[in-house]
Order: structure tokens, then C-alpha cells, then sequence
């Protein structure tokens, strides 16, 4: 941002409408930032000297003589390896009292990659969560959202999966953060001794919901710094995308504009593909994968938000509180990654696909059973393994709090297999029996 002796005011408006103000103006860019009358303003329209700018805010109040300062350019990030382990706001400037980032000066919001310079995905992506690793396994460049209801610990499982992720960098993209909710990502990353590792783009609620919207592209251009220039593996984590359609909702009202289905913008697709897309493996070994909390309203999947991102999206991640055990699971049933089996068993154990398979069978077979008991149908002795199995596989397994590696996850899966099953009930191939069973015969 140019100090203010360089910047260009005007103090004339030739028109005000619900959204936009009008001033007539020399030397302006397209997508050029500005304020008027200290709200965040946006150059969308110029004809001759006539600049329209949009106003996030609303023009209710502006005066005719309101102050209009040019920032000289459009949204820009400075880009370097001094971003590593600093908190920014919307705009790039630092929020952590360190110094302003010296670098080569990028627009935030350019073309995602050429699809001829993108390479299939293959490199899988360790979590420590067994809910992801075991049964919706991500792969570097994927896209993948977790959908979560609004009082779930999205944001914690977030900072753990920026703690455990095997990547280079980190890049947390977080709109509408309470401060309590910054305060925790900013304590857990300085604590983990993990700072090095992860850059920062936070919006707080105090702050005006429109600059949400900056938020995504700026998080983007610094990965694509890091994965284009610098060939390192980026993992993207964008917190809550909910609220982001909601400052384009905010926006496209102030503009008139005749909204979509569920009050939302007619180009609600095509905003959030152009966040989403930005996920990319790249040949050099790069890449950037994205993975972007969603909250749904009363568990609602198919409202505009969620649908659409289902849409543009390879999979999701489904958050959900196991009434049985009290723990929040990554619900294996509402849960998929469609880039999985580029992983599992390659870059994997040998037996993976099989133990996921079986366990989440078995996990169904206790939903089952739980049915029966609720209408007070009488279980059998393997409804009530099941049951018993549900339990642990939950407690162990799929809860968000568990940390251990692939391998630990496969040997526990397997424990639990021989602790509640016959060889016959689970129906693993023998190859594999010989070699991993943990059970006597029941």
C-alpha cells in the first residue's frame, strides 16, 4: 500500500446508488482498491474518467463530498520466504507486530494452473487422524471440504491437521475467526513450536465481513509461491467457508443483484471453483492441496453452499459426535475422498484397502443392530460384538483426537478385528490373515 503523500484523493461524487459511488478520476486500475469515506471500496467499471467503485459496506450515510483515496493498485501480496510463521489480515499487512514483509510485490486472485501443466495426484498426505488416513486418505493437490455443524470443534481439528499434515507449508485462510478462535490457532502454532511452518490470513468477526473475501486469494497466492517458485508441498486451510458465500451474499444484495437459490449470488459456482481449483500437483513436486471447513445450517447438505461445493470438489469430510462414545468422529459413512485409491496400498500397507473395508462393514453392521435394539427387537451374540466393536473402533479410530500413524492405525484395526471376530466373520483374504491377525478364535 503507497503511503498517503502518493496516494490520490478526491473529495467529488458525481453519483451514489445502494452499492456504488461514481467520481471522475485519472490514472485508476481495473479491480483497484480504494476507500470512500473510510469504507473498503472496489474499482468494478470506467468509462472515460468516470470510475464507479463498489462500496463493501454500503453507501448509507456517504455525503457527496466524501472522501475518495486510491490505493494505487489492485488486492497484492509481497511474497517471499519471510511470510513463514507470520499472522496477516485480509489486506497483507501484518497483525503479529512484526515488520511488513519485504518481497516481490504479486495481484492476489490470477489464474488458477494450466490444466496441460498439472500432473495426476499420487503423494499421499499423512494427518495423524485416523478418520482421514484410514478411510478417506487425502492426496497431495486434492480439494476437499469438511463439512461440520456449527457448534462442532471444526477449527481444532483444523490446527491439528495443520500440526501433524507431513507438508512443507502450512497456509490457514481463516474468515469470520473469533478472536478466541484466532487466539487458539495463533497459541497452538507458537506452542507446537511449528511456526517456522505456517502463514496466516485472519478475519475476525470485529472486522467487516466483505474483507472475507479477500481472504482466499491472498492464502492462494502465498501457496502458490511456495508450491509454483519454490516446488514445496502446500496444504491450504480455509475456515469458514460458509461465512465467505455469506460476505458474497452481503455484496450481491447491495448490488441488486437477483439472488440464487438460498438467498445466495447466481455466481456462487463459479466463486467458489475459482477458490477450489486453485489445488494442483504439479511434475517439479509441488503442490497445493485444499482442504476448507463448510458448516452447515441444521445439518443442511443440500443447501446452495454445500451443494455447490460438493460439486466443484473430490469428496468431503463429514464431522459428526458420536452419541455412543461422546467423542467428535469423522463419520465414515457420509465421508469420501475420490482421490483415495491413488494411495491406499501403494504408498500404503498392503492391506489397507481390506481393513478399511471390513471395519466400516462391521461399523454398518452395528448400525444395524443399534436399530433393532431401538425397537426393541432382541440382538444376537454378533449384534452385540458388534456393538461392542462400534464402540472401540469409534473411541480408537475415528475420533478426532487420535494421533498415530498409518501403520498403527492398520495394527489397531486388526487388534480390534480378533478381539470381537472370527476369521469367517470378517471376511479378509487368507493372505492376510496369516499375516496380520491379532485374535484367538472365537
Amino acid at each position: 500500500m503507497t503511503n498517503r503523500a502518493f496516494q490520490r484523493i478526491y473529495t467529488q461524487l458525481e453519483a451514489i446508488t445502494k452499492a456504488t459511488v461514481s467520481v471522475k478520476a485519472q490514472g485508476v486500475s481495473n479491480d483497484e482498491l480504494a476507500t470512500v469515506a473510510g469504507r473498503l471500496a472496489q474499482v468494478v467499471k470506467m468509462k472515460d474518467d468516470t470510475v464507479t467503485l463498489q462500496v463493501f459496506e454500503g453507501t448509507e450515510g456517504i455525503p457527496t463530498n466524501a472522501e475518495v483515496t486510491f490505493f494505487g493498485e489492485p488486492p497484492a501480496l509481497n511474497v517471499s520466504d519471510d511470510l513463514a510463521g507470520r499472522f496477516f489480515n485480509a489486506y497483507g499487512r501484518p497483525i503479529d507486530g512484526g515488520p511488513e514483509v519485504e518481497g516481490e510485490r504479486r495481484y492476489i486472485g490470477g489464474p488458477s494452473v494450466n490444466p496441460y501443466k498439472r500432473k495426476q495426484p499420487s503423494q499421499l498426505i499423512p494427518t495423524g487422524i485416523a478418520g482421514i488416513d484410514l478411510n478417506n486418505t487425502l492426496v497431495s493437490g486434492q480439494k476437499i471440504p469438511f463439512f461440520a455443524d456449527p457448534d462442532q470443534p471444526y477449527n481444532q481439528v483444523m490446527a491439528m491437521v495443520a500440526l501433524r499434515a507431513d507438508v512443507d507449508k502450512i497456509i490457514l485462510g481463516g474468515m469470520g475467526l473469533s478472536n478466541d478462535d484466532y487466539l487458539y490457532f495463533k497459541n497452538m502454532f507458537e506452542s507446537a513450536g511449528a511456526l517456522n511452518k505456517i502463514i496466516s490470513f485472519v478475519n475476525t468477526t470485529e472486522q467487516p465481513p466483505v474483507e472475507r473475501l479477500l481472504i482466499p486469494d491472498m492464502a492462494l497466492t502465498a501457496a502458490e509461491y511456495f508450491a509454483v517458485d519454490k516446488n514445496e508441498k502446500v496444504l491450504v486451510l480455509l475456515t469458514d467457508m460458509t461465512l465467505y458465500a455469506d460476505a458474497l451474499s452481503i455484496v450481491s444484495n447491495r448490488m441488486d443483484q437477483i439472488p440464487s437459490k438460498d438467498s445466495m449470488p447466481g455466481s456462487l459456482y463459479s466463486d467458489l471453483a475459482k477458490i477450489y481449483e486453485k489445488a494442483v500437483q504439479l511434475p517439479a513436486g509441488g503442490s497445493i492441496t485444499i482442504i476448507a471447513v463448510t458448516t452447515l445450517n441444521d445439518g443442511d447438505i443440500t443447501h446452495a453452499i454445500p451443494d455447490n461445493t460438493g460439486y466443484i470438489t473430490e469428496g468431503q469430510l463429514f464431522l459428526r459426535l458420536d452419541s455412543d462414545t461422546g467423542k467428535v468422529i469423522v463419520d465414515p459413512f457420509r465421508s469420501l475422498s475420490r482421490l483415495k485409491q491413488l494411495v491406499i496400498g501403494k504408498q500404503t500397507r498392503e492391506d489397507h484397502n481390506q481393513v478399511m473395508n471390513t471395519a466400516v462393514r462391521l461399523y454398518a453392521d452395528a448400525a444395524n443392530a443399534r436399530t433393532k435394539l431401538e425397537n426393541g427387537f432382541d440382538l444376537s451374540d454378533y449384534d452385540n460384538r458388534c456393538l461392542e466393536f462400534a464402540k472401540e473402533y469409534s473411541t480408537r479410530l475415528l475420533a478426532i483426537d487420535v494421533n498415530i500413524s498409518i501403520n498403527e492405525m492398520l495394527d489397531t484395526a486388526w487388534e480390534l478385528f480378533g478381539k470381537y471376530f472370527t476369521k469367517a466373520e470378517t471376511g479378509l483374504k487368507e493372505s492376510l490373515i496369516q499375516k496380520y491377525w491379532k485374535g484367538k478364535e472365537l
